[in-house]
């Protein structure tokens, strides 16, 4: 096995992971809603903190709506590739067709960070190859985590958040609304079947 592939070996314990999720089509509140209990719920995940709901200009080429956008993140011993097939599947789940690049979007969800794992193949870059160009995720990631150090460059997120805003020409982007989950662990699984219950009619 090459070692750009060695981030898809099922990792040696926990490994603490930073989750992207976006929307730009339709109730995009209510998609991030549904995204966001739908990871907390699930048996191979501990969601551990989330930050607000922030919402932004589109960044890419050709014209669409604002985003949403919050962070999560949380532990799990699903090794990336697998992380990434359960990411794609509740983003298919929710609307998003297979192959929409670059399109509009009822959900998305990104591996941002993987313990501090880097490493690249044909599936899937570690840390995402765009964290640091992007306000929407450094933003919300500075909430939660300013001082982690990001493994590819060894700058931390508070550090590339700050450099983010001090670009006169960046996109706008202002916090929305509160977090969709607690800043701490829930008390355990059935909580969270019970928050899906209400929020994700």
């Amino acid at each position: 096995m090459t070692a750009a592939a060695s981030h898809l070996v099922p990792p040696d314990g926990p490994q603490e992971v930073g989750l992207g999720l976006g929307s730009n089509l339709g109730d995009r509140l209510r998609y991030l809603r549904l995204a966001t209990f739908a990871l907390a719920a699930h048996p191979e995940l501990e969601v551990t903190a989330g930050s607000r709901v922030w919402e932004s200009a589109y960044v890419g080429p050709g014209t669409q709506a604002p985003y949403l956008n919050l962070v999560l993140v949380a532990r799990t011993e699903l090794a990336p590739a697998a992380l990434l097939a359960l990411a794609k599947g509740l983003e298919q789940r929710l609307g998003r067709p297979a192959g929409g690049h670059l399109q509009p979007r009822t959900v998305d969800v990104d591996i941002l960070l993987y313990g501090d794992r880097t490493g690249t193949d044909h599936l899937l870059t570690l840390p995402h190859p765009r964290l640091r160009e992007r306000g929407f995720v450094l933003g919300p990631l500075a909430e939660l985590q300013p001082q982690r150090v990001l493994p590819d460059c060894g700058e931390t997120v508070a550090e590339a958040w700050s450099r983010m805003r001090a670009q006169e020409d960046g996109p706008w982007l202002w916090p929305l609304v509160e977090p969709l989950v607690s800043g701490t662990a829930p008390a355990g699984k059935e909580e969270w079947r019970a928050a899906l219950a209400v929020h994700c009619r």
